[in-house]
This record gives C-alpha cells, sequence and structure tokens, in this order.
C-alpha cells in the first residue's frame, strides 16, 4: 500500500512539485483539490499515483484512480500527437486531470509551466504567453475560454498575437461548436479539439482520432476506450469500478456512456447514454432536471431534453404542453441542482411527440428545442 495526501490545488505550484515525487515513486500518491474531502482513505493501492476526484452522474463524487505508468503514457501520446513536447501554459485548475496533465507533461519535457492565476481572462492571457520562452508552445482550454478569447482577438490585436504563439491550443472539456472552430482558423489558430476522462488520463482523442495506442470502439451505440492510459478504477467503489471498465477479447476498456459512431477512422461523439450533458464542463442529469421541472405546477408533462449552445456546448431546455415563467423555472431548478442546470428555455406546444410505443420521442423534441430556443444560454 501507499499513502495518499491531499495538495492544495490551488497551488499550483505545489502540486507541481508533489507531482514529481508521486510520479517517481518517492512520495506520495496524491490528491489535489481545492479543499479538504471527507472520507478519504489514508492509503491507496501502491501502483496508484494521482487521484483525480470529478462529480458523478447523480452528483455524488466520484474518485479516479491512475497510476504513474497510464498518466507517462498519456503524455507520450500527447507528444507524439503534437510532434514533440514544448512549454506549457497552465489555464485550467490543478484539481482537474486537463490541469495535471499539463503539469505531468511540463515535468516530461523538463520545462517550466507558465501559470495563468485567477479567473480567465483575455489580457492576462497575452500577458502570460508572452512567457513562454521555448520553442514549442502549448495550452489546453474549454470552450468557454477559447470563445473569450476569439471575442478578444477580433478587437485586440495583442490578444490575437499572443494566441498565434500557440504551436497547438487543446480544447476539451465539452463538445465545441463548430462555428467556434471555423473561427479560430479564420483566425489562424491551431486548435485541436479533445476527448477523453479523468478515466483515460485525459484526452485520447485528437480531432477524432485516437492518439497513441489508444483505441476507440462502438459497442451497442456506446463509445469504449482502449490502451494503457486507463484508470486502474474508482477508489472504494468496486461496483461502479466493474461496471465503467470491462475486460472483453483480452483487453480492458472503458465504457465511457457517451453515443457515437466512426467512421474512416473518426470518432464523433453524438450524446450521452443516460441522458447526462456536458455544460460549460458541469455535468448535468436532464433526468434530474425533469423531475424538479415536473413538480412545478402547470408542468407535470414536462419533457427536459438537450439544446446546443455556443458558450457551454449543451444546456437543458423545457418541452411541455403548459406554461411557465422561465424565470421562475429557472430559480427552482438552480436551487435545486445548481446554476449549471437550470433551463435555457420553457418551450410550449400544442401535443408532445410520441414514439409508436407512446413514450416522449425525445429525438423530435432535441429537434424543437434546437430550432426553436434561438441562442440558447443559462443563469450566470
Amino acid at each position: 500500500m501507499r499513502a495518499l495526501a491531499v495538495v492544495d490545488s490551488a497551488d499550483p505550484l505545489g502540486v507541481l512539485a508533489a507531482l514529481r515525487h508521486a510520479i517517481s515513486g518517492d512520495g506520495p500518491a496524491i490528491l489535489p483539490h481545492p479543499g479538504s474531502p471527507s472520507g478519504l482513505p489514508a492509503e491507496v493501492e501502491k501502483k496508484v499515483a494521482v487521484v483525480i476526484e470529478t462529480s458523478g452522474s447523480t452528483g455524488s463524487p466520484k474518485r479516479v484512480a491512475l497510476s504513474a505508468d497510464a498518466l507517462l503514457a498519456a503524455v507520450a501520446a500527447t507528444d507524439s500527437a503534437l510532434g514533440g513536447p514544448g512549454q506549457w501554459m497552465l489555464a485550467l485548475p490543478a484539481n482537474y486531470i486537463a490541469g495535471v496533465t499539463v503539469l505531468l507533461r511540463s515535468i516530461a519535457a523538463g520545462s517550466e509551466p507558465v501559470i495563468l492565476r485567477g479567473s480567465f481572462d483575455p489580457l492576462r492571457f497575452a500577458d502570460a504567453a508572452a512567457g513562454l520562452g521555448e520553442e514549442r508552445r502549448y495550452v489546453s482550454l474549454v470552450p468557454a475560454q477559447l470563445g473569450r478569447l476569439l471575442d478578444a482577438a477580433e478587437q485586440e490585436l495583442g490578444v490575437l498575437d499572443a494566441a498565434r504563439r500557440f504551436d497547438r491550443i487543446l480544447l476539451g472539456g465539452q463538445a465545441a461548436p463548430t462555428a467556434m472552430l471555423a473561427r479560430s482558423l479564420e483566425l489562424g489558430l491551431n486548435v485541436s479539439t479533445t476527448y477523453g476522462s479523468s478515466e483515460t488520463s485525459g484526452g485520447c482523442v485528437y480531432d477524432g482520432v485516437p492518439i497513441g495506442s489508444v483505441t476507440a470502439e462502438i459497442v451497442e451505440g456506446q463509445v469504449e476506450l482502449s490502451g494503457p492510459v486507463l484508470a486502474e478504477g474508482y477508489l472504494g467503489d468496486p461496483s461502479r469500478t466493474a461496471a465503467a471498465f470491462v475486460t472483453r477479447d483480452g483487453r480492458r476498456r472503458y465504457r465511457t456512456g457517451d453515443t457515437g459512431h466512426i467512421e474512416d477512422g473518426v470518432l464523433t461523439v453524438t450524446g450521452r447514454v443516460d441522458g447526462l450533458i456536458i455544460s460549460g464542463g458541469v455535468k448535468v442529469s436532464l433526468d434530474e432536471v425533469e423531475a424538479v421541472v415536473r413538480a412545478i405546477p402547470g408542468l407535470v408533462d414536462a419533457v427536459v431534453v438537450r439544446a446546443p449552445s455556443e458558450q457551454w456546448g449543451e444546456v437543458p431546455v423545457v418541452v411541455t404542453t403548459g406554461a411557465a415563467d422561465l424565470g421562475a423555472v429557472r430559480s427552482a431548478v438552480a436551487a435545486a441542482l445548481g446554476r449549471a442546470a437550470a433551463p435555457a428555455a420553457v418551450l410550449s406546444v400544442d401535443e408532445l411527440p410520441v414514439t409508436a410505443t407512446g413514450k416522449p420521442d425525445r429525438v423530435a423534441m432535441e429537434r424543437i428545442a434546437k430550432a426553436r430556443s434561438g441562442p440558447a444560454q443559462r443563469l450566470p
């Protein structure tokens, strides 16, 4: 067994130092965290080097246990996909897997990361980018950050020049709007979309193509990923581990819970098997939102579906034969489930579409939401 230590993720350089020892094996395994998590074991399996805490589908936390081998395999795959190691800017929290992998890539490259401190601001981003002195420069962002960067770049030449200094901008955390990618290309930014999770040591599919020795398959409509980057499982949760990680044909696989398809070797993710969406990097259960909305007078038949959002990736939208004040619905859902879950719109229809078996036709309602909800937003 091996000791497990909590490291304050508000101190990225402290996380960086602890990571060096955790990966080399001469220090404890670490859990980067912004607070004091409860119920944490004092020890973990010897091969575990890093634990990442994420939200579960029901809001209960998952603690993903990652080995040094898996993390270093992910680093090597990224270096190969990008054409070589380089200097990184850390623009994401150090308790997220995307932030941890930025620090690990820096360790492997023997370079010092540039830390973007505080909330994301394009001007601070430009100032920080000026501190990148090595030949190859990289950064990982989420779509909301890139959107702010693009808006500022169209107004501030200094921001545009700073963004163009990066050999690659990795974009992950949620689906990237097509229009955002087109704007990036027009402005001369080299952006690659990434797909992955804490369970795969971060992004392991770039622009739809698995990197390194990672493989992607569609099994019964669900995306499965395999390769040396997979986590050991979830701390203290063997049933959840057994459900998510399966071995078939002699190969261990991670069942992502995402739906998708593969054409000509390119993976396209189309949604969630379990009704989850990712809104601004936050997991939102449409089923939970629906339960809250249906408790509001006049909305007993409401169905909650996903709708695309330029800023947040996806947001919930209510479709109903009833009528309700959008502000009141948002407030009720936000109070129960958090702001990310607040619906972007309440759409009234004469009759709810149903399938041949009489169940709500959610696909048809998603088309309605996409056509009628307009520029989907969420609570500030």
